[in-house]
């Protein structure tokens, strides 16, 4: 029998040894450089100089070009001014809203054609912009080349976009009196000077880029779905419209909210298109509009004008703030 002792295991020389050995070499030092990663590095006077560059220019040009000229807005809009002499201003009080509201024609129009343009752009627009994402997340042939085609229009302009479509509506040589077979004729109708059409034909033109617009967050929106939520439809037996309406469309929710805040905000800041048209008479009257008459031009009156302006915030602003409170109110759920 031998009577020589078995000798213990060596222990590791320090735990973790083994963790720090990759294909038998080890990494000495590796905690100390763990510890040295997880440090804060602080900030030099270069990189706050730089960061204060970055944050203060923008928020100086939002000041000056945004936010100063509102609050003067909103100041001129409780006084009588006529824009020349800083001697003349006198103070109106709300005389000028209770004129705009009570006496002021034009302004019950506008805010008809407005909402008129909100619901066109909703109900006609939007839906026609979901329907080009839906059809080019198909993974068709092309479809790169058909989104920048219906995007092209997002990056002009309202004001080209108008006088495009001058051409297109011309009573005399329009291309659409042309098809009609009414081109030089004198059953051609004046698409835009006509008062009872020129609205509809102007919201056209509109929606030929607000549909673009809503075609790309709706093609973003459509790539962030979960593919799996698609997969468990079909394992249930739904079909391609169930699955949409009942999957993909509620799972697109927050994108909805943000095409409906920009649905509203395009609807009420049209101006260009109509501008162009008309400068936003003969049945084109919109908010934004009539705040132009009446701060440029003959017979400028500034306080009614920066109370339009004022009317128009006050109106924009609503739906900005749902959203913020939307966004925030689930951040802190969260």
């Amino acid at each position: 029998m031998s009577t020589t002792a078995e000798k213990p295991a060596a222990p590791d020389s320090e735990p973790g040894a083994a963790r720090r050995t990759i294909a038998g070499k080890s990494r000495p030092g590796t905690g100390r450089r763990t510890r040295k990663a997880g440090r804060v590095r602080r900030l030099t006077r270069r990189d706050k100089f730089i960061l204060a560059i970055m944050v203060g220019v923008p928020t100086l040009i939002q000041l000056l070009l945004v936010w100063l000229p509102t609050l003067f807005s909103i100041a001129l809009s409780f006084t009588r001014w006529n824009g020349l002499d800083l001697k003349d201003i006198k103070a109106a009080g709300t005389d000028n809203y209770r004129y705009v509201v009570q006496d002021y024609p034009p302004f019950w129009p506008a805010i008809q054609h407005n909402v008129l343009w909100l619901v066109f752009l909703a109900l006609i627009a939007t839906p026609l912009g979901l329907l080009l994402a839906v059809l080019l997340d198909q993974k068709i042939r092309g479809s790169k080349i058909y989104q920048s085609i219906f995007f092209t229009p997002v990056m002009l302009s309202l004001a080209l976009i108008g006088i495009i479509w001058q051409l297109f509506y011309n009573r005399d040589s329009g291309l659409l009196n042309y098809l009609l077979g009414t081109a030089g004729t004198p059953q051609a109708v004046d698409w835009f000077g006509n008062s009872n059409v020129n609205i509809w034909a102007a919201m056209v033109a509109a929606t030929w880029r607000h549909a673009g617009y809503v075609m790309i967050l709706y093609l973003a929106g459509l790539k962030g779905v979960d593919p799996s939520l698609k997969e468990a439809a079909s394992i249930d037996g739904a079909n391609a419209a169930q699955t949409f309406f009942r999957i993909v469309f509620p799972a697109m929710r927050p994108v909805n909210i943000v095409i409906v805040v920009i649905t509203i905000i395009e609807s009420l800041r049209a101006f260009d298109i109509v501008y162009v048209i008309n400068r936003g008479t003969n049945g084109l009257e919109l908010i934004s509009a009539l705040v132009i008459q009446n701060l440029i031009g003959e017979g400028q009156v500034i306080g009614v004008g920066s109370s339009l302006a004022v009317i128009l915030l006050v109106i924009s602003l609503i739906p900005i703030v749902f959203y913020l409170i939307r966004t925030f109110g689930k951040e802190s759920k969260a």
